[in-house]
């Protein structure tokens, strides 16, 4: 029986484990990035391992996110990941070069390899045939000093694609199509392969926009072959020598299988506040727009945006509508400076911003109140834009261009014959804000710089035999991680300072939580379905550790956020009758008696109800490694332990 592509690739890392359904499966990490979000967190963890130098082919710390700068806070962070990428190895890309996803697919990403990063969104390399996973900044972290990363052995599931796309329809619109079939939930626990003859008729931009979306799926990660296209991008990129090619075997099996026509997609948009509450433009009607926002690791590459330049060229952008456009990365920005688009922008009366995430994360261009945004983003999730009660919706770079002209949501097809577009032979190719590391011998005289903002990880201790504690928050399904630790321009800047973050821990669901978790000391979460969905940030986890919170029991978990979970030594549990959801209300006091033996013996867990005098079981859904972790209190504790 053959192989899938992306078993081959596991099979080609794999360090532990067997490649069985389910099963725990350690993978040699080639390369890692970080970004600033996450990237001091992971950093001072890295430190806290006492490994002198990354042990990995390349890793990158990216600064792409908190670049507003209203305070020293990002700019001090700034200066530290400098200081600790140039210290440790790491190569490190200055503000102003780019979004993470964007350089590492132009000038790092190898096909074949594996790639770790603390953002959710790094399957984006899978566009070019890597095994790229988002994973939590203590995962990197151990990553970068050698250690395996543990992953759940995923089902494969092929995306057969046919046909070929039609003017005005974009990659998006396939990975909206996708999100519409299977739901936030439908890659949970898999691994999406692009199969078929319609994968040669998308450039590698095309595919690294639906990889990036895969993370809304829940999947573990996307992945397209290596090809031909592949090789023309990575030629104009100079980087041919780094080309292998990659397909899956003609016998290769899959789990499970959905086939999607390219020629029959038309235009589509995912309402709030759901990346997978999708309809056709059509259906929606003319929208009257507030706002129109293009750019983000999803489409903001240079096919994207020379695209949205031909739409734009001439005309003016509606009187009600605020336009802003963020290219992806410098080598994309200057490009659109030297080929005239740029003027076309600028000249039609789009906002030019960074090469950053920018709004994507509410660092801002928040919309008005009540304001409908269009955005080319990958989520839409209630208040991540920075107004509470902002409506987003997710649309391609041609439907938002089309829209930002007329000032409703419009379909581009009506716009008429679409003006032909190709990547070039040749992509502009500078590096100079690229800052390479020092030297192996000369890295102790290099000074890590820290500023007071910066604050140390959150101490842990070993799991107590018995906990009994409040359940002092009860959520729905698909709570993401923006609910438990919101973004944005007010909160990211603290994202070095867990003890402030706290405060605004869960706030989107409930201001008070943070309140009762230091009147209370300690505490448990009630979750729904898919809790914790969407990014990969560590922060939804190590802040309800810092607030005393010992266990979330939740019918089902995201995969990322159920490891960060285990990393905090936070104890995942899922209802085994998902029915006894309904009978624990907030504030019900509940214990785990025993629960220490029962972690180490993979025994039946009971929690006890003492409000109400009742029981119900629930499993821990980790694996033995991760048992072992939650029992010395975390990934950091049980590294050190390791290591004696």
């Amino acid at each position: 029986m053959g192989l899938t592509l992306a078993q081959k690739i596991i099979k080609n890392h794999l360090v532990s484990g067997e490649m069985t359904v389910g099963s725990d499966i350690g993978l040699k990490i080639d390369q890692t990035l970080t970004q600033d979000a996450t990237g001091t967190m992971a950093y001072l963890e890295f430190e806290a391992m006492g490994v002198p130098r990354v042990k990995t082919e390349r890793s990158v710390a990216y600064i792409d996110h908190n670049t507003l700068q209203t305070g020293f806070e990002n700019a001090d962070d700034h200066r530290f990941i400098q200081s600790v990428a140039k210290k440790h190895g790491i190569w490190f890309s200055r503000p102003g070069n780019g979004i993470c996803h964007q350089v590492h697919l132009e000038r790092f990403g190898i096909p074949g390899k594996t790639l770790i990063g603390s953002d959710s969104h790094t399957p984006t390399g899978g566009g070019l045939g890597m095994l790229a996973m988002g994973a939590g900044g203590l995962d990197v972290a151990v990553a970068m000093g050698g250690g395996a990363y543990y992953i759940t052995m995923p089902k494969m599931l092929r995306v057969n694609l046919t046909g070929k796309l039609s003017p005005w329809v974009s990659a998006k619109d396939v990975i909206l199509k996708v999100l519409q079939i299977l739901s936030v939930k439908g890659g949970v626990g898999k691994i999406v392969e692009y199969a078929g003859e319609g994968v040669k008729s998308l450039t590698v931009p095309e595919r690294a926009t639906i990889t990036n979306m895969g993370a809304e799926l829940g999947a573990t990660t996307s992945i397209f072959p290596s090809d031909e296209i592949t090789l023309d991008f990575m030629k104009a990129q100079g980087r041919e020598a780094d080309w292998v090619a990659l397909a899956s075997d003609p016998d290769a099996v899959y789990d499970e299988e959905i086939a999607i026509n390219l020629s029959e997609l038309v235009p589509m948009a995912a309402c709030p506040h759901s990346p997978d509450n999708v309809k056709s433009v059509d259906e929606l009607g003319a929208i009257k727009v507030d706002q129109v926002c293009i750019g983000s690791c999803t489409n903001s590459s240079y096919l994207d945006l020379m695209r949205v330049a031909a739409v734009l060229k001439g005309k003016t952008v509606h009187s009600d509508v605020s336009l802003s456009i963020a290219p992806g990365s410098k080598q994309v920005y200057n490009m659109l400076a030297q080929n005239g688009a740029l003027a076309d922008l600028i000249g039609a009366g789009a906002r030019i911003l960074e090469c950053a995430c920018g709004p994507c994360i509410g660092m801002g261009q928040s919309p008005n109140s009540n304001g409908i945004s269009l955005r080319t983003f990958n989520r839409n999730f209630e208040g991540r834009s920075g107004t509470a009660d902002g409506q987003v919706y997710l649309v391609s770079p041609e439907t938002a261009a089309a829209s930002a002209i007329t000032g409703v949501l419009t379909n581009p097809q009506t716009l008429g014959a679409e003006a032909p577009v190709a990547l070039p032979e040749k992509f502009l190719i500078n590096d100079n804000m690229v800052v390479a590391p020092a030297p192996e011998s000369e890295m102790d005289q290099v000074e890590v710089l820290r500023g007071p903002n910066i604050k140390e990880f959150p101490t842990t201790e070993a799991l107590e035999d018995t906990i009994t504690a409040k359940a002092l928050l009860k959520v729905g399904d698909n709570i993401t991680t923006d609910h438990i630790m919101p973004a944005g321009a007010k909160i990211l800047p603290y994202r070095s300072n867990i003890p402030y973050l706290s405060n605004f821990c869960f706030a989107v669901c409930d201001k008070e939580f943070p309140a009762r978790c230091k009147e209370y000391g300690q505490g448990i979460v009630i979750g729904g379905t898919n809790y914790g969905q969407g990014s990969s940030r560590e922060h939804a986890a190590l802040v309800p550790l810092y607030l005393g919170v010992k266990a979330v029991i939740a019918k089902s978990f995201a995969r990322i956020h159920c490891a960060n979970l285990a990393n905090a030594g936070i104890i995942p549990l899922v209802f085994k009758n998902e029915a006894d959801y309904d009978a624990v209300d907030q504030m019900d006091e509940l214990q785990l008696p025993d629960i220490r033996t029962a972690i180490a013996g993979n025994t039946k867990i009971m929690v006890k109800n003492l409000t109400k005098g009742t029981e119900f079981e629930a499993e821990a859904v980790l694996s033995d490694r991760q048992r072992e972790m939650v029992l010395a209190g975390g990934l950091l504790n049980y590294t050190r332990e390791q290591s004696k």
